[in-house]
This record gives C-alpha cells, structure tokens and sequence, in this order.
C-alpha cells in the first residue's frame, strides 16, 4: 500500500494530465487503496484463524 500511496502523490503533483483524466486516476487510486486494505484484513483473519 505505501507503493500505491506514493504512485497517488506522484500523480496528483504531475498536473498536466488535465482535470477530467486526474479526476478518474484519483478515482480509481482510491478503489486500489480500498481493495489493498480490504485484502490485508482478509489475509490477516486467514492468519489469525489458523490458530486454535
């Protein structure tokens, strides 16, 4: 996820793609982040549920 945060700072200072393409890239940056965080709790409940 820090990859995916740094690559969303990269792109929101480079400007030059235009409102309407930086609007979409924001968009789908934030559906990236959101799936990375959902798949580390889903990897860490499969961690944690092996344990008995």
């Amino acid at each position: 996820t820090a990859y995916d945060v740094q690559k969303l700072k990269r792109i929101g200072s480079g400007m030059e793609y235009g409102n309407e393409v930086t609007s979409k890239l924001d968009i789908l940056g934030a559906l990236n982040l959101y799936l990375d965080f959902i798949n580390l709790f889903l990897f860490l409940l499969r961690f944690m549920g092996d344990r008995k």
